[in-house]
């Protein structure tokens, strides 16, 4: 369905974004909440260093902060503008969508910034 070597199949499916061929997570199910975070240092096909800089994905929390910024409107639009509630449900709906969605945030947010330091490589064949 994704085509490889797209950033968007890197970044839905959280797999290296040079070649595409494992993922970066050590458990690649984000509901185990304990482990969300746990990368692989490398990648074991390509070899490329996932932690590219010390503290390198503290970037992300300001990808993270656009994402439930984006949530967060889409849940008041939903629940306020078309499903007519009052502002007090709208605002505890803004406050359930951030918190369920909380472990894809946390994951697409890394995915997204690796993805926007490192590009496919083509060229790479294993």
């Amino acid at each position: 369905m994704l085509k490889k070597g797209s950033k968007l199949n890197s970044i839905l499916t959280g797999s290296c974004p040079k070649c595409q061929n494992e993922s970066m997570y050590l458990d690649k199910n984000m509901l185990h909440l304990t482990k969300i975070l746990k990368m692989n240092e490398n990648c074991s096909h390509c070899g490329l260093k996932y932690q590219i800089e010390p503290s390198f994905f503290y970037g992300a929390m300001y990808v993270s902060y656009g994402l439930n910024v984006g949530i967060g409107i889409a849940a008041f639009i939903v629940s306020y503008v078309l499903l007519n509630a009052s502002l007090k449900v709208a605002f505890i709906s803004i406050i359930a969508a951030i918190i369920l969605s909380f472990p894809l945030v946390l994951r697409l947010s890394r995915n997204i910034y690796i993805n926007m330091f490192v590009s496919y490589d083509e060229d790479f064949k294993q």
